[in-house]
């Protein structure tokens, strides 16, 4: 009799409390447990991750909306903008074939890489004016100053330059004055190729009237 009380007591032995009574709450609010609190901040944390990207995206979308619209709207002029403190006209890279620029003061005014045939300078103001790459094939520029211009790279072919004042002008690489009129022309301080030199020294004449000196001299002639 005794066994069978133990084994019975056994099988009814107390099982582990489950309790189905409410989590502990402060006045009435439930006190989160550590799982639950972990939860919620991952939750927070994703939320705010997601706000970030959709924040950053839409930045990122809007900016480049709008540098869309800016290029779109500026003008295609600005992008070659020529001009100088005397001249605000858009000279560069353009097709000026036989404009008329004679008497107008042009200095350091842009017209690199401009095509520039039979364009009239005639008497133009164009210290330190840029003609760099440009094609002034029988272009006018007669009394012109032309000090400290930058003729590299230009094609001055059957142009004409008398009584032209180009004291200091550069004529570096492929500048060719070939077939051009430099009665009276000043070429002080001019690096001109030997074979440049050479030729405009066969056609060189006359003593330009503003600084006196003999175009051949100035070309350092023998």
């Amino acid at each position: 009799m005794a066994l069978l009380n133990v084994s019975f007591c056994s099988k009814f032995a107390a099982k582990p409390h489950l309790s189905t009574s409410p989590p502990p709450s402060v006045s009435g609010h439930p006190i989160p447990t550590p799982l639950a609190l972990k939860s919620k901040q991952s939750r927070e944390s994703a939320s705010q991750n997601f706000a970030l990207s959709l924040g950053e995206s839409v930045s990122s979308a809007g900016l480049a909306a709008l540098l869309s619209a800016s290029l779109f709207f500026v003008d295609p002029a600005l992008a070659f903008r020529g001009g100088g403190p005397y001249g605000q006209e858009v000279t560069r890279g353009q097709d000026l074939t036989g404009k008329d620029f004679s008497g107008k003061t042009l200095i350091k005014q842009d017209f690199k890489t401009s095509i520039l045939r039979q364009a009239n300078f005639k008497g133009a103001k164009l210290l330190g004016a840029s003609f760099f790459d440009a094609d002034l094939t029988g272009a006018d520029l007669s009394d012109a100053d032309l000090r400290s211009a930058d003729f590299s790279l230009a094609n001055v072919t059957k142009a004409n330059l008398s009584n032209a004042n180009l004291e200091g002008a550069l004529a570096t690489g492929n500048t060719s004055f070939k077939g051009s009129n430099i009665t009276g022309a000043d070429f002080t301080d001019v690096p001109l190729r030997d074979d440049q030199r050479e030729y405009l020294c066969k056609v060189a004449d006359g003593v330009n009237p503003t600084t006196g000196n003999a175009t051949r001299e100035t070309l350092l002639c023998n």
